[in-house]
């Protein structure tokens, strides 16, 4: 149940835009076409994020083959689904079907195998994944696994009208379905309706971006259109981001903008990766190769 809570993170000065990046269209797993937004060539600068993925298509051969078993060692990772179903299934045992809605949060820590297979043959698939990073002394820990249906995760109504579900983190005093000691990711899905705005506290050493998947916003003034994301600059006197949804209201859902506000405390650790391996030193990467070979992994 969606409620209306009080602005509570106000913003004094806000961040502004640093840069605007278009995402890289490619395939993944057995040939899913989506959209790279976050790469290798971002990591130290969006430091502890590693990868995000936008995919979203109407036509089953986009999707339909999914991601078929591959490995992961020494990061986390997240998908969120817009619209859709999809089963995982991993080496230590965890099953789950994420539908519209749903999150799943996998821990890779020391390693294990794992699929995501669409469960459908005709629609729209839609979402997003995001890799998150690990300290070094985590990235051998035991692999987690969890599954949250749409319903399970919180979400608040602020009384300009923005719908927030909280993903991860802590916002206008709700907090995430997941949290994290050490990089304390904030992982905000925001729907905003034509002309309202959306105040976010954030601490000077987190780095930070938006995603805007639907419609436009305006951060500090300036424009960040549909599919862009905007890398929000590091400023001593910025105590936040102000996102504002551009147009006029002229109907159902026009004007409106989604996006996702994403942060996180950043690790400054050595960044050494080999495809779905994420460690801080190369012999680590060797190793995990070796460990995947001889089927080690969880």
């Amino acid at each position: 149940m969606t409620e209306t809570i009080f602005q509570t993170d106000s913003v004094r000065q806000s961040r502004n835009v640093e840069r605007l990046v278009v995402g890289q269209a490619t395939t993944d797993g057995a040939g899913v076409n989506l959209i790279r937004v976050l790469a290798q060539p971002l990591q130290q600068r969006l430091d502890p994020f590693l990868m995000l993925d936008a995919f979203g298509s109407d036509d089953p051969d986009d999707y339909i083959a999914g991601f078929p078993d591959h490995p992961h060692r020494g990061f986390e990772t997240l998908t969120y689904m817009i619209a859709g179903r999809m089963l995982h299934r991993d080496s230590a045992g965890h099953e789950g079907l994420i539908e519209t809605g749903g999150v799943q949060w996998m821990t890779a820590g020391s390693g294990l195998v794992h699929s995501e297979i669409p469960q459908q043959a005709e629609g729209r698939m839609e979402g997003f994944q995001l890799w998150l990073n690990l300290p070094a002394r985590d990235k051998m820990i035991r692999p987690w696994y969890r599954n949250f249906t749409a319903s399970e995760l919180p979400r608040f109504e602020t009384e300009a009208g923005v719908a927030v579900t909280v993903i991860a983190g802590l916002t206008h005093g709700v907090t995430g379905a997941v949290t994290r000691e050490t990089t304390a990711p904030l992982f905000l899905d925001l729907h905003l309706p034509a002309g309202a705005r959306f105040e976010q506290a954030l601490p000077i050493e987190q780095n930070a971006f938006i995603y805007v998947y639907r419609g436009e916003v305006a951060v500090a003034g300036q424009s960040v259109p549909s599919q862009r994301m905007a890398i929000l600059a590091d400023a001593a006197n910025a105590d936040g981001v102000v996102i504002e949804a551009r147009g006029e209201p002229a109907g159902e859902q026009a004007g409106e903008a989604r996006v996702l506000l994403i942060a996180g405390h950043p690790l400054r650790e050595p960044i050494a990766q080999h495809g779905p391996f994420v460690m801080n030193t190369m012999q680590e990467i060797q190793q995990a190769v070796r460990d995947y070979s001889a089927g080690r992994l969880a």
